[in-house]
This record gives C-alpha cells, structure tokens and sequence, in this order.
C-alpha cells in the first residue's frame, strides 16, 4: 500500500464503537460475529491506523451496568486509549433502542420518559467530556410518527426545543467545552422522522436559546436515502458555519439504511465531498459511520475500515490532481469567465444600481445559443477518476 494513502493522525479519521464492533445481525438473519469489547475494538482500530473512537453511551457502558461495572470499564477503556494513542473527538447518547423510546426520547408523548432521556443524556454528556469528546451528536433515530394521528408535529417541535434548551444550558453550568451536533435522518427506524434532512436541522437551530452552541452532523446514507444532493446539504451548512462532525459512508438511493464502507457505490459523489472538505479546510473529524458487509470475519472488519480511510485518500488525492489539470482548469476559467461588463450591477443593492440594471439592454437569444460545455467538463472528471488523466 502507498504511503501516500496510509492513514496518519492529522487525516483525523474516526469510527464508533458501534461500526466497526457491529455483529452482523440483520431484520432476518441472526449475528455472524462475536461481540468484542470496547478494549478490544480500541485495539481494533489502532491496528489499522484510526486517529479515534466515537461511541454512544450504552457501547460503552452497559444501560444496566452497576457503578462497579462502570468504573471498571471505563478504567480498562481510558487505559487501553493511552496505550494505543486513540482519542475520543465524539459522543452520543442512545436515545432509540431500549423499549423505553419506542415513542421518541425528547419527543415522547409521556413525559415521565422525556424526562428519563434527559436524566440519561446528562449522565452521557458526563461520560463523553470525560473521555475527552469535544463534539455532542443528536440522532433522533425515533424522534417521530409512524402516524400523525398518534403525535401533534408542533408539540414535537416543541418539547425537541425544551430539551436542546435545556442540554445546553446544563454543558454552560457545568462549564464543559462541548458542542452539540444535530444528526438529520429522513425515515428508518420510524416512519417519518423529525429533522429529516440538513434543512429542516437549520431551520430548527435558529429557534433555540443558544443556536451557536449547536450546528450539524450530516451523514450521507441519510440524505441520500431521501434522493438528496449530500454536498449541497454540506456546503449549507458549511455556510451557515455549522458543520460541526461529519458522519461518512454510502448508500444506494431509495433502499434502507445500508451504511455501505465510504465510497462503495457513488464513487463520484464521493470525490466531490472530499474535494469540497478538503478545499474549504474543515477541521473536524472524518467520521466513518459504516458497517462492513455481514459476509465479513474480524479480518474483513480490519479490510472494511482501512477501505474507508484509504477511499477518502485516494480521492484527496484525485482531488488535488484535478484542481492542478491545466485541461479541466482551463475549461473551467472558460465556462466561468467574467469579462467585467457586469461588475457595475454586483454586490449589494442601491436605487441607482436597480435602475441601471433595469435599463440595461440584453441580448437574451445571444446567451441562450452559447454551450456549456459540461459534458467535456464531467467526461474530463469521469476519466480522471477511472485513472486514465
């Protein structure tokens, strides 16, 4: 393998305790592998080169651990993190898989359980600083309806808010160093789900007490599932300044949640989302939530998770090599060129400037006739990445 594509810490590439320690069970097939413990995976993952460890609360310790069994395992978790180098950039709460959330967690119509998941995501919180985690993901995996005759949407909205609300205000008492990242998933495992895609998370941030304490978590299953553009959702946010943590992977269009190892089937769409992150300069982690295939032993679990890091740099570097290809660069300056003759009517409005503007004189049919080029242009990325440029 090329140095040139061997993972190192500053590529900041991550995994969940969850993704690469995931049995292999299915809705209609039983597990394939045995469960390893978080020591274990930590091992795992320094194996093959990972930079960290993310994981929800209950990877790591049980939800009916006694405080005897949680001092033991976070001890033997801190040690082998010091032994391996691992960090733990992120954590989580699972607000979705005990019976006790089948109505949604912050959402739930009974408040004695809105109130547990608080209670629970607190003692979470807790846990992650406590690891070190810098960035707080909320996946509301059944934050929604299966019916809307079950649950009134602005109550839901309602009761998300005073939770986040409250959250926030609990990391300022407490003086943590902690950013909360919202993570939008359309439907899977609840009919329709609250937050379905980038959007409606921006929109919803705006609402709360403190917006800047919170931004996004975007992952491309999700967006994709819903026939989405991924990049487009990450460049908003992006652009909002709230691409806080970055969940990667792959999916094909309209099926389930597959969590396919990043890059395993849009191999173009992924090589713009690393050009895009890798050109803006984002500083967060490169988080690879995915599972490997359930065909896999451990040692296909090792080839699954150096198969994302080594995807995601090998497309960094196509990335660079397009952005130096004097034959795509010229092409792109011809179909972006400005002959200035618009400068007077750019940038922000004045009475003049509209006037101006409203008076000019265009030739319509002249703009119409001339090609794009985009063809060439995607034909040129196509070759580029079948390695033939």
């Amino acid at each position: 393998m090329s140095d040139l594509y061997e993972p190192k810490p500053e590529h900041r590439f991550t995994f969940g305790l969850w993704t690469v320690g995931n049995i292999g069970r299915d809705p209609f097939g039983e597990p394939v592998r045995h469960p390893l413990s978080p020591v274990e995976i930590v091992h795992l993952l320094a194996d093959v080169g990972a930079y960290g460890v993310n994981f929800h609360d209950n990877d790591l310790i049980p939800i009916d651990a006694t405080p005897a069994d949680r001092d033991r395992i976070l001890r033997e978790f801190k040690a082998a993190l010091q032994a391996t180098g691992l960090v733990v950039p992120m954590a989580t709460t699972n607000l979705f898989a005990d019976p006790v959330f089948k109505d949604g967690a912050f959402t739930s119509n009974d408040p004695k359980v809105r109130a547990y998941a608080l209670q629970k995501t607190m003692h979470a919180i807790d846990l992650g600083v406590e690891c070190g985690a810098k960035v707080y993901v909320f996946w509301g995996g059944r934050e929604g309806v299966e019916s809307d005759a079950a649950k009134d949407p602005l109550e839901g909205m309602k009761r998300y808010r005073e939770a986040l609300n409250f959250l926030c205000a609990y990391v300022k008492d407490q003086g943590y160093d902690l950013k909360f990242a919202l993570e939008p998933k359309p439907n899977e495992p609840r009919g329709d789900i609250y937050l379905a895609t980038v959007g409606h998370a921006l929109a919803f941030i705006t609402t709360l007490d403190h917006p800047d304490m919170v931004g996004l978590n975007p992952e491309v299953a999700h967006e994709t599932m819903a026939g989405l553009n991924f990049l487009h959702g990450v460049a908003q946010a992006w652009d909002a300044g709230k691409l806080f943590h970055i969940d990667l992977n792959d999916q094909v269009i309209g099926r389930y949640d597959q969590d396919f190892r990043f890059g395993a089937v849009n191999l173009k769409a992924a090589f713009f989302l690393v050009r895009f992150l890798e050109n803006v300069g984002y500083q967060g982690s490169r988080h690879f939530d995915a599972h490997a295939y359930r065909t896999e032993d451990y040692e296909g679990v090792k080839a699954f998770a150096r198969g994302c890091m080594r995807t995601y740099l090998i497309l960094k570097e196509k990335a660079r090599r397009f952005d130096e290809d004097a034959e795509i660069q010229a092409l792109l300056a011809e179909i972006t060129a400005d002959d200035g003759a618009m400068a007077p009517f750019q940038g922000g409005y004045s009475r003049e400037k509209a006037a101006a503007l409203k008076a000019h004189s265009f030739d319509r049919v002249l703009l119409g006739r001339r090609g794009l080029a985009y063809e060439r242009l995607d034909q040129l990325t196509n070759e580029l990445l079948l390695g033939v440029r």
